[in-house]
């Protein structure tokens, strides 16, 4: 794989890190910060919906940008963000920076992806996003924890100096190691845009993308406090808890890419939606006892981000049939339906640790998973369809 990708995967760990170490911080941050853990979870969603955001509205607007001085934009934001979030007065001033720093994540993958794949040959394009992405597994597994670390010893303002940190020495790598002449198309037109935005084969798996990516984070978001109040884990172990789910989220990562290559997204998505929603239904039984708790976390990261290799070079395969000269616009909007999918699983999340009890997160999100399976073999049949369609035609 050329350097560029992984240049690609530095800066993916120091936006993964920022993204996903609220999930160890929220009880403190909670209690720091006066408010309850469903109002401490917002941080995840609205940071989610500055990525929703980021990805589709920032990246098409920015189409005519040479992609190495967009994505050292795009990291300076990340810094920037960070930083008013080390500093924030406010719970208020707190989001403000979330989003902003989401805002900064959504176009980052949203051009991260394309650039990966028109950096490989066509065979190799379900890896080379694997390999983006596994810059945020690894901040699960190294990121995360440390940044969890960080934040219960020294304060959670600690953690986002940090990062910021971080972000900056990924800025540095950026520079060094993304071609300044990337391959680049061209700016889409309005009307592209739109038929982006309509195309019913794009919006199913749009659909897919979110529902399927939520579901997780109905029980994802919460983690901490379930790992606290019912398994009965305290806070160090919490941090080891989520040093063993990165661990097996970098090994799913990965399978999920080989997959998704030698079986196809349909068939991939179609066994990893399976296992993901047996594993959140078996988590609602597990989570009381700590040693079946922590197995089954280890299992649940295998299967957690699987599903975006598969989902990313989907998206990106029926974009180049139905609005070949809107690739990266559709890749944004696939962005976005990740973090649509994150808001909403979190926002669901809150609602059921408000009105109901902790555990109830779990095989709600297995549910929600169900969904998407149902939808990937909906358009799996749409496609085959679609394939006699054209053979008739051919014959």
């Amino acid at each position: 794989m050329p350097l560029a990708i992984l240049a690609l995967a530095l800066s993916a760990f120091a936006i993964g890190t920022t993204e996903f170490v609220i999930v160890g911080l929220l009880p403190t941050m909670a209690q720091d910060l006066n408010v309850t853990i469903p109002s401490a979870g917002l941080l995840v969603s609205l940071y989610a919906l500055g990525v929703a955001i980021g990805a589709p509205v920032l990246t098409a607007l920015t189409g005519k940008w040479n992609r190495k001085h967009l994505l050292l934009t795009v990291m300076g934001l990340f810094i920037i963000g960070n930083l008013v979030a080390w500093q924030a007065p406010s719970f208020e001033i707190l989001i403000v920076a979330r989003i902003l720093t989401g805002l900064a994540h959504g176009v980052f993958f949203s051009i991260g992806s394309t650039i990966a794949t028109g950096l490989v040959p066509k065979e190799k394009a379900a890896s080379a996003i694997a390999i983006m992405f596994t810059g945020l597994t690894v901040a699960l597994v190294t990121g995360v924890p440390l940044g969890t670390y960080i934040g219960q010893h020294f304060g959670w303002e600690a953690t986002f100096l940090a990062v910021s940190a971080l972000g900056l020495i990924a800025m540095c790598g950026s520079a060094m190691l993304i071609p300044n002449n990337l391959k680049q198309a061209k700016p889409a037109k309005i009307s592209e845009q739109l038929k982006v935005l309509t195309h019913p084969r794009l919006l199913l798996v749009y659909a897919i993308t979110a529902i399927g990516y939520g579901g997780t984070f109905v029980a994802f978001t919460y983690l901490a406090p379930i790992l606290n109040n019912i398994t009965g884990l305290n806070s160090n172990v919490i941090g080891l808890v989520m040093l063993v789910y990165g661990v097996s989220v970098a090994i799913g990562n990965i399978w999920g890419g080989k997959m998704a290559d030698k079986m196809g997204p349909i068939k991939a998505l179609t066994v990893i939606f399976s296992g993901l929603a047996i594993i959140l239904f078996t988590f609602s039984f597990t989570a009381v006892h700590p040693i079946a708790a922590i197995l089954t976390i280890l299992v649940w990261g295998a299967f957690a981000f699987g599903n975006v290799p598969s989902l990313q070079v989907y998206v990106v395969s029926l974009a180049q049939k139905h609005t070949p000269d809107a690739v990266d616009v559709a890749s944004g909007l696939n962005i976005a339906a990740f973090n649509v999918g994150i808001a909403l699983g979190a926002w669901g999340g809150g609602l059921i640790v408000a009105e109901s009890n902790l555990i109830n997160t779990t095989w709600v999100g297995a549910v929600v998973v169900l969904v998407a399976l149902v939808l990937t073999r909906i358009s799996g049949a749409l496609d085959n369809k679609a394939n006699l369609s054209l053979l008739a035609k051919v014959s």
